[in-house]
């Protein structure tokens, strides 16, 4: 939806002279009509088109009767105006810049040649459609879609972390096996087991959870070529054995006469090893303290993970057609086996990414629908009882010129090379519905000319209208798709990169394509309109063919009548007076209020970043593991490294003291637990104590290492000691507590990295999932960088296309509000800030745009004499483009309600609250506000 701002309400017209015929207004640039609808009912001054064209007399007409009858005797005369209305308001002096007469003069020449050559403008972009549609022979078969590069920040700081770790600590565990000590995430099959008892700490539960454990261990691959790939093959090893999955269970096993009431936690001495129950057993309750434990009296969960081998071609697939069979598999287990005592639920390292994948065709079906949806919305908003000016197929081939667009744009997008992502598939829904709105435009456009022109002049004289409106609605929308492309996320830059690039293509197709279909159509008004007025006799009769083009009716219509919609004659009887009223102001100042503090109160709420659980349909298993997961093992979260970066003179004394320092901050965070901290150095402070060695000396220290590492061989792997016996850097162990919410991941992540920083000792702290915790620290940054520079972009093209400074403020207080609003009601509707819902954010600036520009614009402009009035000529004009706009995109988003994956439904609900809330700004909120200055 957008208007000709420039014209919107025309020089007042000097009395007629009295012997001026009613039919030479409608003849010439010569006297201007009147510019402001009257208020009363009766015959009706012909208005803009439903998008709000030009209102100007036509110019190169042949005489006729008058488009706009002058009021008749019987209609009654407006009311009274108050003492406020008779203020007459001045008009403003305002003028278009050069660019809109370029802009018209272009589109005029150019409608010209669409009139007289349709067929070329028809076939020409169909056969572009026909060539760029190949390019969707390289949409991507498999599916596969790299989570961690598409949907975590680009140049993140915890990339940079990961190979740091990767270049300065070796990777080689094949002899002791340590999750913690590795830099990116090992290929697993996860297992949680969750009691219908308060406890699972009784042997007829173990003995189920074993018969889980054994039913894994024993599950085998059997490839297309007969090669069978059993779990010990592909299980990661520790000393030649795989690692056990959980090393209670492990130790229950060996020793079914293990004492379970004796059991510490978080800290158990196993075999005089000290083994780490943190993430092991979830769901505890815990007695008395003993040392840095206390006494484990319950437990609802035990989690149960199989590590397997990671490494380069086979290895990797062998690893990754286990996980396929064990998720096929797993499943069945708990009737298979028939658990009474326990529940199971399951998850892999590949989960995520197959889940997400298998999304992607639950929404083509949806498309198909909202195609449908938006074709009989078209047909119904064009469709008119006059037979010679219904426009309902003519629509129907415009919502088949924006499907068209959205195969060449797509096409051209992946001939360049242009990754497509899974939330691209949301795009040609958004599409579907703004696209339309030009067609609505052009067509408005065509039922204000004349059928007494030729198809040239009404096609030129279309275009010269429309020029400004679809151009600035493109340009809006285009520019806020592109400014995302600034965004740290690839994904986001992608579907920016899709639509906005999608959008052009419906400008080109509209101006063509469309265009040419609306001359074609123009001809068979001028033979319907002969077989109309052809008199009938009992030999002739009309051919089938005939009748079929004048459908879906056969009376004549006067061929100068002004084609004015219901709509726009609700909003300016019935509408515009009441929402000018003083009680209606006083309750819309209300309901703004409301809505502003509630919209502030939610901005406070909103959750940031990505669950990644959303990534996958609501019905997928899942779904019910990161519940489990969520619920009993949420205490306590990853293990971090504290890594000291450069070379330091661990036997110095003061060096050791400001290292202990910096780690004794850590350990007071309250996101830390202090019990469960693992660092080398004090281990080997102790041991030279127990050698009675100078920890202080030089030699001393470096040389007692290498026994030291004997004796602890898994230090080994946290010391990068050089042959010349210099430290380059080393690592201790930190375990996160209480970091469940992303809020408090977020706020862990800014922590730890501010006490590094402060740190007298270089430190870097990194763990692999800070790779996807760097997204809630960025996407308040990109969201409010994308929204500033779209917003700035916004007003420049206001002030290009609509310079009137009082209409550009209004524009950026409404863009504003909107994005505010939309913003606080996410949290409502539990939709969190993350890359997905950051795309809308940056597309509500484009609409907010369109709904506010062209309304305010339209007031200031008025030359009525009151505010009041003014208002509603601007509603007159513009309120039933702006709803249709709306509802058009709404129909096309629609479907996406019913979809099953959280990436679609949030879509749907960000997009609808854009749409509510905009034309809410653009209907009642904007034309209120604006009667009070």
């Amino acid at each position: 939806m957008s208007l000709n701002p420039s014209k919107v309400a025309p020089e007042p017209e000097p009395e007629r002279e009295a012997g001026q015929g009613p039919g030479s207004e409608a003849q010439g640039p010569g006297p201007e009509r009147e510019s402001g609808p009257p208020p009363g009912p009766g015959p009706e001054p012909e208005p803009p088109s439903a998008a709000g064209q030009d209102w100007e007399p036509e110019r190169g007409r042949k005489p006729g009767p008058s488009a706009e009858p002058s009021r008749g005797p019987e209609a009654p005369p407006p009311p009274p105006a108050s003492r406020s209305e008779n203020l007459l308001a001045p008009r403003p002096r305002c003028h278009t810049n050069c660019l809109e007469a370029l802009l018209s003069r272009a589109f005029q020449r150019l409608g010209r040649k669409v009139g007289a050559h349709p067929w070329i403008f028809l076939l020409l972009p169909l056969a572009l459609t026909a060539i760029l549609g190949t390019g969707l022979m390289y949409l991507p078969r498999d599916g596969e879609e790299d989570l961690e590069e598409q949907y975590t920040p680009i140049g993140s700081p915890a990339k940079a972390e990961r190979r740091f770790v990767q270049t300065h600590f070796t990777a080689n565990d094949s002899l002791i096996f340590s999750i913690s000590r590795k830099s990116a995430e090992v290929p697993y099959a996860s297992v949680l087991v969750v009691s219908n008892t308060e406890t699972l700490l009784e042997p007829d539960i173990l003995e189920e959870i074993s018969k889980v454990d054994d039913a894994v261990q024993a599950l085998t691959v059997t490839q297309d070529n007969g090669t069978q790939i059993p779990y010990s093959e592909v299980c990661t090893k520790n000393q030649g054995s795989c690692v056990p999955p959980n090393p209670l269970l492990f130790a229950w096993k060996r020793n079914k006469g293990l004492n379970l009431r004796t059991i510490t936690f978080p800290i158990y001495s196993l075999a005089g090893q000290i083994v780490s129950l943190a993430n092991i057993l979830g769901g505890t309750v815990l007695g008395e303290s003993m040392g840095p434990s206390q006494l484990l009296l319950q437990a609802k969960a035990m989690r149960l993970q199989y590590y397997l081998e990671t490494g380069e071609g086979e290895e990797n697939e062998r690893s990754k057609a286990w996980m396929i069979h064990f998720l096929m598999k797993v499943g069945s287990l708990e009737e298979s086996l028939a658990l009474k005592n326990i529940q199971v639920v399951y998850f892999s390292s590949l989960s995520r990414q197959l889940e997400f994948e298998a999304t992607s065709m639950t929404v083509v079906p949806l498309f198909h629908l909202a195609y449908l949806l938006i074709i009989l919305f078209a047909i119904v908003s064009c469709y008119r009882c006059d037979c010679v000016r219904n426009k309902m197929w003519v629509a129907v081939f415009g919502v088949i010129s924006t499907a068209l667009a959205v195969v060449s744009g797509f096409g051209l997008m992946l001939y360049v090379g242009v990754p497509f992502v899974l939330i691209v598939a949301n795009s040609p829904f958004l599409i579907l519905g703004v696209g339309v709105d030009d067609m609505f435009i052009m067509i408005s456009a065509w039922q204000k000319t004349s059928l007494m022109d030729s198809i040239s002049e009404r096609m030129s004289d279309v275009y010269s209208k429309v020029a400004v409106s679809i151009t600035i609605t493109t340009v809006t929308n285009v520019l806020a798709f592109y400014t995302g492309i600034m965004t740290s996320f690839r994904s986001v830059q992608y579907f920016c990169i899709y639509t906005g690039t999608t959008l052009l293509f419906c400008y080109f197709y509209s101006i063509t394509c469309f265009g040419a279909c609306m001359a074609l159509d123009g001809k068979r008004e001028v033979v319907c309109l002969r077989w109309l007025k052809k008199p009938e006799t009992p030999n002739q009769k009309c051919s089938s063919l005939k009748k079929s083009c004048c459908l879906p009716g056969s009376s004549l219509q006067d061929e100068y009548k002004a084609d004015i919609h219901p709509m726009n004659l609700f909003f300016r009887d019935y509408f515009g007076p009441f929402l000018t009223s003083t009680k209606s102001k006083i309750f819309v100042v209300l309901l703004y209020v409301s809505y502003i503090i509630t919209s502030l109160y939610g901005c406070f709420r909103v959750e940031e970043g990505l669950d990644l659980r959303n990534l996958a349909s609501d019905d997928s298993y899942i779904t019910p593991y990161f519940n489990v997961e969520e619920e009993h093992f949420s205490t306590y979260g990853p293990r971090v490294m504290v890594i000291v970066t450069e070379v330091l003179d661990y036997w110095d004394k003061d060096a050791r003291q400001k290292l202990e320092k910096c780690l004794a901050d850590f350990e007071n965070s309250e996101y830390v637990d202090e019990n469960l901290t693992e660092f080398w150095l004090r281990e080997y402070v102790k041991y030279m104590e127990n050698l009675r060695q100078d920890i202080n000396d030089k030699t001393a220290f470096l040389s007692n290492i290498p026994t030291f590492l004997m004796d602890f061989p898994l230090f080994a792997y946290d010391i990068n000691i050089t042959s010349s016996q210099e430290i380059i850097c080393s690592r201790a162990f930190i375990q996160t507590m209480g970091i469940s919410s992303s809020t408090s991941k977020k706020l862990m992540l800014l922590q730890f990295r501010d006490m590094a920083e402060k740190c007298e000792v270089p430190l870097m702290v990194y763990n692999s999932a800070f790779i996807y915790f760097d997204q809630f620290s960025a996407i308040v940054e990109n969201t409010v960088r994308n929204v500033i520079v779209a917003s700035a972009a916004m007003f420049i093209v206001s002030l290009l296309l609509i310079p009137h400074p009082l209409c550009s403020l209004w524009v950026t207080f409404a863009i504003a509000s909107v994005i505010v609003g939309v913003t606080g009601f996410m949290a409502f509707w539990n939709v969190n800030l993350d890359s997905i819902s950051m795309i809308n954010l940056v597309i509500c600036i484009g609409f907010s745009f369109d709904f506010s520009a062209h309304i305010s614009y339209a007031f200031v402009s008025s030359s009525e004499p009151s505010v009041n009035r003014k208002a509603i000529e601007a509603l007159y004009l513009l309120g039933y483009p702006v709803l249709q706009s709306a509802v058009s995109t709404i129909i096309g988003v629609c479907v996406l309600s019913t979809a099953k994956a959280y990436i679609f439904r949030t879509f749907f609900k960000i997009m609808f609250l854009v749409m509510v809330f905009g034309a809410a700004h653009g209907l009642i909120f904007i034309p209120v506000f604006l009667t009070f200055f």
